[in-house]
């Protein structure tokens, strides 16, 4: 796979000019979450018809003579479930983009249940795409040949399926409501995330705790993002939810027990067994009426016809899904079947008004929605 590397301004204020004149263009993003603490922009790949760029954020650190180009409408781009790319091009790049297609999508209203680009690539174009370097530490510099190999096919195919799957929704009449939800895309910007102080109890098995195992779990949550910090490491690369649990439960007394708690080597309880046992002593030495508590939940009063309507919904939602062909999850989500039953609607106007529903969505079912919950 033949590729250009941009490692200069000089060479990303050429690319940009050059980009100007196409009409369409694949791009995808690489980042460093899966193994660095701090997740960045590590790589951003650009293609068009015949050429191949990848643009190394680390050597060129503004980016900004990409924005015309990609918040250009008349430019289209191609990505393949742009979700996360377009949040983190918004927060590390400030750019956001405009003519978007994305392949995901498209495959979805085609009916395909197994989304991977992977997946869609061999499918549509009897391309099998290589794999090995998914899990790639994209931070890393250099990159090796092997990377940049992989990083430059992400992007190559997708002008060619861009085409396969835009005509087969045009045949199939569903290209303007692939259209719809790529718009809704476009608008999608990173938000921050939710203050951290709780993210202990967001660990699955965490609920299973009493209130001195959270104590524990909470401390031990906190060194772990600590020493992740300082090293710029992901958090189960430093230990594994299933340790912290574990110790949270049976809290270890001794360096001797530390061995024995999952994810925990000898040479680890050597390195780190001191800070651990400290941080586990921290839950224990909690006072009793300062110990973390799961809040009681929200108790609502159950409305049955309401009930019985979001089930008329639910059954009338698989029905229809199966006659378009499409996951009924993607037709229409949960929260959006709640929200019909609460409003109750009576036309295709009040259907229409709902929130969260599409427009795409009234017309392929509206008509079937408005029988159903006027049934139930």
């Amino acid at each position: 796979m033949d590729y250009t590397t941009i490692d200069t301004p000089e060479a990303l204020r050429e690319l940009a000019q050059t980009l100007r004149a196409e009409p369409l263009l694949g791009v995808d993003t690489e980042a460093a979450g899966y193994h660095r603490y701090f997740d960045r922009l590590s790589l951003l790949q650009v293609s068009s018809r015949t050429q191949n760029w990848l643009v190394d954020p680390f050597a060129v650190e503004d980016l900004s003579p990409l924005k015309d180009v990609l918040e250009d409408p008349s430019i289209e781009k191609i990505f393949h479930d742009a979700d996360y790319d377009l949040r983190i091009l918004d927060r590390d790049a400030g750019m956001g983009i405009s003519g978007l297609f994305d392949t995901q999508i498209a495959a979805a209203f085609l009916g395909e249940r197994a989304l991977g680009l992977g997946t869609i690539v061999e499918k549509h174009l009897g391309i099998k795409l290589p794999k090995e370097f998914q899990r790639a530490d994209w931070a890393e510099r250099p990159l090796s040949e092997g990377m940049k190999q992989y990083a430059a096919t992400d992007t190559a195919h997708l002008p060619d399926l861009r085409d396969r799957l835009k005509a087969a929704l045009e045949q199939m009449g569903r290209l303007h409501w692939a259209q719809e939800e790529f718009l809704r895309r476009e608008g999608t910007r990173w938000t921050e995330p939710e203050d951290g102080k709780e993210a202990f109890m967001r660990i699955k098995g965490a609920r299973d705790l009493a209130p001195r195992g959270l104590a524990i779990l909470r401390e031990l949550h906190a060194w772990r993002e600590g020493v992740a910090r300082e090293r710029d490491q992901a958090t189960f690369r430093i230990l594994g939810n299933q340790a912290l649990l574990e110790m949270s439960a049976a809290p270890p007394g001794s360096m001797r027990d530390l061995p024995s708690v999952t994810g925990i080597s000898e040479g680890l309880a050597q390195r780190r067994g001191r800070d651990i046992l400290a941080a586990v002593q921290r839950g224990l030495d909690v006072p009793e009426d300062q110990l973390p508590r799961w809040p009681r939940g929200q108790r609502f009063e159950r409305d049955p016809e309401q009930e019985a309507r979001f089930e008329a919904l639910r059954d009338a939602r698989t029905r229809l899904a199966d006659q378009l062909n499409l996951d009924a999850g993607f037709l229409i989500p949960r929260a959006t079947l709640e929200e019909i039953a609460r409003a109750q609607p009576r036309t295709i106007d009040e259907l229409a008004q709902v929130p969260g529903v599409r427009t795409w969505q009234v017309e392929a079912v509206g008509q079937g929605l408005l029988k159903a919950i006027n049934r139930g």
